[in-house]
């Protein structure tokens, strides 16, 4: 299935975005697309598509995030071999890890706002991971597919001269106010046969800046959400963020920092579309 959730900010309705490309209503079987709908209602929900016993949604012009806000964005630096190299740094023995605001979550299609003064706003197409069961203190990666819910387009915006700059963590750089926009879609995991055969776009006005693939990351998704649990809880909703290919400006001579009014478009294989305005 993809989950998405339409409708302006704050009052979003949860839908399925039906194979015909209609939407159709989800609130008969939950108040929204969050952990405890991830953690029970799936099932629920495809019976009820199957069946035909969800109702149309007419006349929606806003797509929010597909999962509302989460309890952690956890999200994994210099993950792919070739954007690590871009930045001049060490392939990494273990995941890098950093967290981002849950409330930097943003629509797919919202607009992307510059920090009061930014010289160094940042764009990094990400595959985000999306839990649908618990992960504690994993005992291999093989367990980790399982509790996943689906995947969707994660924009991991950063300001590099909070990230690098300023001393201390990374955190600061990637937790300025829609610095994450996700989606448009949750798709659900039983629709992606290989989370690390997935083709990763991202243009800026248009010019191809990113082109990976996800078999190019460092670590794999299913021995991060082991990783992961090693070191702290996972819930359902939480989302991941799975690191970024080659292309972003930091690691690119010569290709400017995101202005105001700059348009970012970014697309993931089988995972839709996003499309930003820099304001």
């Amino acid at each position: 299935m993809k989950l998405l959730r339409v409708g302006p900010v704050g009052a979003e309705r949860p839908a399925v975005l039906a194979e015909d490309g209609s939407l159709l209503d989800l609130s008969g079987l939950t108040r929204d697309i969050d952990g405890d709908f991830l953690a029970t209602g799936l099932d629920r929900a495809r019976a009820a598509y199957a069946a035909g016993e969800l109702p149309p949604i007419q006349n929606t012009k806003r797509v929010g995030s597909p999962v509302a806000r989460p309890g952690k964005v956890v999200c994994v630096g210099l993950n792919y071999r070739d954007h690590a190299e871009e930045t001049g740094a060490e392939i990494p023995a273990e995941p890098i890890l950093f967290m981002k605001a849950s409330n930097t979550v943003v629509g797919p299609d919202d607009d992307v706002l510059i920090p009061p003064g930014s010289e160094k706003t940042d764009y990094e197409v990400e595959l985000a991971v999306v839990l649908g069961g618990r992960a504690r203190y994993l005992d291999s990666p093989a367990e980790a597919r399982a509790l996943i819910a689906g995947y969707a387009i994660s924009n991991d915006v950063s300001e590099r001269e909070y990230q690098l700059e300023r001393g201390g963590t990374w955190d600061k750089g990637k937790s300025c106010e829609t610095f994450n926009p996700l989606g448009p879609h949750l798709v659900t995991a039983d629709e992606i046969a290989d989370p690390q055969d997935l083709g990763l776009r991202l243009w800026v006005n248009g010019d191809l800046r990113q082109n990976g693939n996800t078999k190019n990351m460092i670590f794999a998704v299913d021995h991060l959400i082991w990783y992961l649990s090693r070191f702290m809880v996972l819930d359902p909703g939480d989302v991941i963020n799975t690191g970024t290919p080659a292309g972003v400006a930091l690691g690119s001579p010569g290709i400017s920092f995101l202005r105001k009014g700059d348009i970012v478009e970014l697309e993931i294989d089988g995972l839709g579309r996003q499309r930003q305005r820099l304001a």
